[in-house]
């Protein structure tokens, strides 16, 4: 939810609505509350808080099965045409897509809400170095510098050295580096397909991935946790669409920063209903890795403004 934004958030550019700063902004704020949620819920599933902890791959599976179902169901009652498909590059963002999303639920149950969310914030991160090999993007100081500050905080919550690296911290890396991948395969199907095309596909191909990957860790949820798993992928569902209408009313660069607040969220919840508090290099390594992903952002936003001035200048006359 780019953004941070879990493996499914999409980060296409949509068609803009009325211009709506505002309103783009309770969308954007809207959209961390649920994509938080989805995290809080994933670690009462994997934990022993609603019946016996459910393997992470269960957990993957009710999310793309039950945000498949609301989906379809919007699909059915508006009946979009659908665009020739690029299964290629939909095969490989809902294969990243599902590793990544797996890892960072399984990751949820094992350590601090809010520090598996900030080191999911490096996604945009790997995403950028990715970018150079596979799509031959050029990277600048600036660029490097952000990684470098965000690697930075990753490495304080990791903590490696201290004879105490918390293995739930490398698993929310691994979570990370699958959706920094995602991103590549995102950014070449932007403005191929339609947001709604994109979603539907998506969940559909994660539908198949995790039931193949579930059969030989299912087993039968409580009712509780029935209730957990409709629950994570409605909620998933309408960060989603939160998030298309909120970059529909304004410029990605302009509503990308609220999405940080999901780290918020995810420390109040977990606060609220486990107990867990903070550390203080919790809050260090969070900031740190925030402040990293902030000028990435923030560089994204100018080299933005600035390809958008050279495309709308009068051709110079001789």
């Amino acid at each position: 939810m780019r953004p941070v934004i879990q493996s499914s958030v999409p980060a296409t550019p949509v068609t803009l609505a009325k211009p709506s700063p505002g309103l783009a902004v309770a969308f954007m704020l809207v959209a961390t509350a649920f994509i938080a949620s989805t995290t809080l819920l994933a670690k009462a599933l994997g934990t022993d808080a609603l019946g016996p902890p459910l393997h992470p791959f269960q957990i993957s599976h009710g999310r793309f099965l039950f945000a498949w179902i609301t989906i379809g169901s919007v699909v059915a009652i508006l009946r979009p045409r659908f665009s020739k498909l690029n299964w290629g590059l939909h095969i490989g963002r809902t294969v990243m897509g599902f590793a990544g999303v797996t890892c960072m639920f399984a990751a949820a149950s094992m350590i601090p809400l809010a520090d598996a969310t900030a080191i999911s914030f490096l996604n945009p991160v790997f995403g950028m170095i990715l970018a150079i090999p596979l799509l031959g993007e050029k990277v600048g100081k600036w660029r490097w510098l952000a990684a470098a500050i965000a690697f930075t905080g990753a490495l304080i919550l990791i903590r490696p050295g201290s004879g105490a690296i918390a293995p739930g911290a490398l698993v929310a890396l691994g979570a990370a580096l699958a959706l920094g991948l995602e991103l590549t395969f995102i950014k070449r199907l932007a403005g191929r397909e339609a947001p709604l095309q994109i979603l539907f596909i998506n969940n559909s191909l994660g539908v198949v991935i995790a039931t193949i990957a579930v059969i030989a860790v299912w087993q039968p949820p409580t009712g509780a946790q029935w209730a957990g798993l409709v629950a994570l992928g409605c909620l998933m569902a309408a960060a989603q669409a939160c998030f298309v209408s909120s970059v529909a009313r304004a410029d990605a660069s302009f509503v990308t920063p609220f999405s940080y607040l999901t780290l918020v969220f995810a420390a109040v919840y977990d606060f609220a209903i486990f107990g867990v508090t903070p550390t203080g290099l919790s809050y260090l390594g969070a900031a740190t890795i925030i402040s990293g992903a902030a000028l990435l952002a923030w560089r994204e936003a100018r080299l933005s403004r600035k390809a958008k001035e050279a495309a709308s200048a009068p051709p110079v006359t001789t």
